[in-house]
C-alpha cells in the first residue's frame, strides 16, 4: 500500500506465492494492487520478480525481498520498512496489522510415496473434490491440495470463513488423499 501511495510500486504489483493468505490476496483487491502467484519458494518469488521488474514480494513465512535493496528476504529490513512507514504515516503498528484480515488456515500434511502422488495428479474424484469445494467456499475460503517437491508428501491447505468450516474440509481432502496412498500400497 505504502509504495503504491507513493508512486514507487512498479507494476503495481506484489509477488507471494500460492500459499499466502487469501486474507492478502483480498487486501490487494480492495486497494488496486495486482498479485502475482508463484509455487512455493522464494526463489520463484525473486525470478517472477526479476522477469517483470517488480519491487516487492515474499512468502508467509515472512521472507520478504524488498528488491531495491537486496534479492533475499531480511527480516530486519523488512521491519526498518514496516516502521518507517508507520511512523511517516502516523499510524500504531495495530493498525498497520488491522488493514488485512486473516483468514483461518488449515495445513495438513499427508504422507504420500511417489505412486500416490502419480494418483493424485491423474485422480478425476479429487480434481472434482477440489472444485466443488473451492466452488462451495466462493470468496470466502479456497482449497490448495499439492504434492510437495521435497518429501513424501502431498500438501493441503484449506481457508474458509471460520477454523470449523476449514477443519471440516482439511479432513474430507485428507482422508481422500490417505485412500489414495492406501490404494497405491496395495
Amino acid at each position: 500500500y505504502d509504495l503504491k501511495e507513493r508512486g514507487e510500486l512498479r507494476g503495481n504489483t506484489a509477488v507471494v506465492t500460492v500459499m499466502s493468505n487469501l486474507g492478502f490476496f483480498r487486501y490487494c483487491e480492495s486497494v488496486g494492487i495486482d498479485v502475482a502467484s508463484t509455487k512455493v519458494g522464494d526463489r520463484y518469488v525473486l525470478e517472477e520478480m526479476l522477469k517483470n521488474d517488480f519491487v516487492i514480494g515474499g512468502e508467509q513465512s515472512g521472507h520478504i525481498i524488498m528488491r531495491q535493496f537486496a534479492t533475499t528476504g531480511d527480516g530486519q529490513l523488512s521491519a526498518l520498512h514496516l516502521l518507517s512507514m508507520a511512523r511517516r504515516l502516523g499510524w500504531k503498528l495495530s493498525r498497520v496489522g488491522a488493514l488485512m484480515q486473516r483468514y483461518p488456515q488449515v495445513l495438513a500434511n499427508v504422507r504420500a510415496d511417489a505412486d500416490a502422488k502419480a494418483k493424485y495428479a491423474a485422480d478425476e474424484g479429487i480434481a472434482k473434490l477440489i472444485d466443488d469445494t473451492n466452488k462451495a467456499l466462493d470468496r470466502d475460503g479456497r482449497v490448495l491440495v499439492r504434492p510437495s517437491g521435497t518429501e513424501p508428501l502431498i500438501r493441503v491447505m484449506v481457508e474458509a470463513g471460520t477454523e470449523q468450516q476449514a477443519q471440516a474440509v482439511t479432513q474430507a481432502l485428507v482422508q481422500h488423499v490417505e485412500n489414495l496412498q492406501k490404494s497405491s500400497e496395495k
